[in-house]
Formats: structure tokens, sequence, C-alpha cells
């Protein structure tokens, strides 16, 4: 078995988005191996924040991302397979990084020969693909509790704006 680098890079983009001062948020694609609250998931996806503040005992792991977080006042235990992980970004610029993400047997209705990456996503960065997938749109299922304000990097690169509720993050490549 290879080792896999995506829970390293997860794990980078979180360090990175913490360092920053950003909001890191995780697009899951939701099946049955996942565990979050289904009132929350929208087409099968589901956003979270994981940043510090919103979580509690939050452990990264090579095989799962772990934590415990309030959602709509109660307290859940949130598991999801590293597989199962669409994307990491920050909240207030849409900065991080997309994966590819293993479709399930019902997600397979089409057949597709290559894997495809949607024209309209921009920059995506994925891991070579193990077996013949396609990329699943980053789509915040609903807007995160979390209201932080938005950073100017003062990298002298104009920062994109904050997706607006509804809209898809645009993920740029990490410098």
């Amino acid at each position: 078995m290879e080792l896999s680098t995506k829970p390293y890079l997860l794990r980078a983009i979180h360090d990175w988005c913490t360092d920053a001062g950003f909001t890191p948020y995780l697009a899951v694609a939701v099946d049955e191996s996942v565990r979050v609250p289904a009132a929350f998931v929208k087409n099968g996806e589901i956003v979270l924040n994981i940043s510090a503040l919103a979580t509690n005992r939050l452990k990264l792991g090579n095989e799962a991302v772990e934590f415990s977080a309030r959602f709509g006042g109660v307290a859940t235990e949130v598991y999801v397979p590293i597989e199962r992980v669409v994307a990491i970004y920050a909240r207030e610029n849409g900065q991080g990084m997309a994966f590819e993400v293993p479709r399930t047997a019902a997600a397979d209705t089409s057949a597709t020969s290559e894997p495809t990456i949607p024209a309209s996503s921009g920059p995506r960065a994925v891991e070579a693909p193990r077996e013949r997938t396609a990329l699943v749109p980053v789509a915040p299922a609903a807007e995160p509790v979390d209201s932080a304000a938005s950073a100017d990097s003062g990298d002298g690169i104009e920062p994109t704006p904050p997706p607006r509720s509804g809209d898809r993050p645009r993920l740029t490549r990490i410098k």
C-alpha cells in the first residue's frame, strides 16, 4: 500500500490557514462512511469549519479527520475519512487545495473514461488518481456559523473576495 500525500497536505493547509489568521474550511463528499448531521448535508456535500474555535479535539490523522463540534447547539462527533475530503480552503480568500474523491456506486451513473476538471472551477491542485474518477465540484452546503472578518495578506496580491452564500469558492494555488 502506497502512503497518500493527502493527509499531509490537509495538515499543511490547515496550519497555513491558522498561522495566517484565516478560517480553515473542509468540503466533504458525504456517503455512508462519513459521520455528520444529515440535516446539514446538501447535494451530498457538507462544508465544515475546522478552526480551533469551532472544533474540540480536532485530529487530522492519516486515515480520517475527527473532532467534536456544535451543530444547531447540539454537540456532535464528526468523522470524515480522508478519501471523502473534496477540498480544504481559507474562508476569507478561497485559497486552498481540492482533491479527487472516488465516486460512490450510487453516484456512478455515467461512465467516463478519463477524469474531468470542470472548466469554471479555475486552478485546482489534485492528487494523482489511483482509479479513474471525476472531480467533485466544491460547493458550500451551508454558510458555517463562524463569521470571521476578512484579512489583507499584505503581499501585494489583491485577495479574492470571500465566497457569498451559495457561491463556489475560488481555489487558487498557494505559493
